[in-house]
């Protein structure tokens, strides 16, 4: 997670970080922001779980997601798409990668 605040705070992101599912969820209802960027593997709900969770809800369905992780097969990338995912960036990534994957679900 660190790595990701810095790459987006380093690119003029403003970052709300979360350490996992359920608090990302109350941050998310606090300050609404314009893209969530996830990991698939959290403790006690999944990026999948969290993705599904977000799309489900009508305040934040249209809300981007743009999931980070080391599950680097194409049906892991499908899985996250089906489960609401706009963007997918697979470890190792460089600070390009992930404002690219940022500013291509913001629009």
């Amino acid at each position: 997670m660190a790595l990701i605040t810095s790459f987006l705070q380093e690119s003029g992101y403003r970052v709300i970080a979360a350490s996992d599912a359920k608090e990302a969820l109350e941050k998310i209802a606090q300050y609404k922001p314009d893209v969530v960027v996830t990991d698939v593997v959290m403790p006690g709900m999944s990026g999948f779980e969290l993705c599904r969770s977000l799309k489900k809800n009508p305040e934040t369905e249209k809300l981007p997601i743009v999931v980070c992780t080391s599950k680097n097969q194409e049906l892991d990338r499908l899985w996250a798409m089906k489960q609401g995912a706009d963007a997918y960036v697979t470890k190792p990534f460089s600070r390009e990668d992930l404002v690219r994957a940022l500013k291509s679900v913001m629009v």
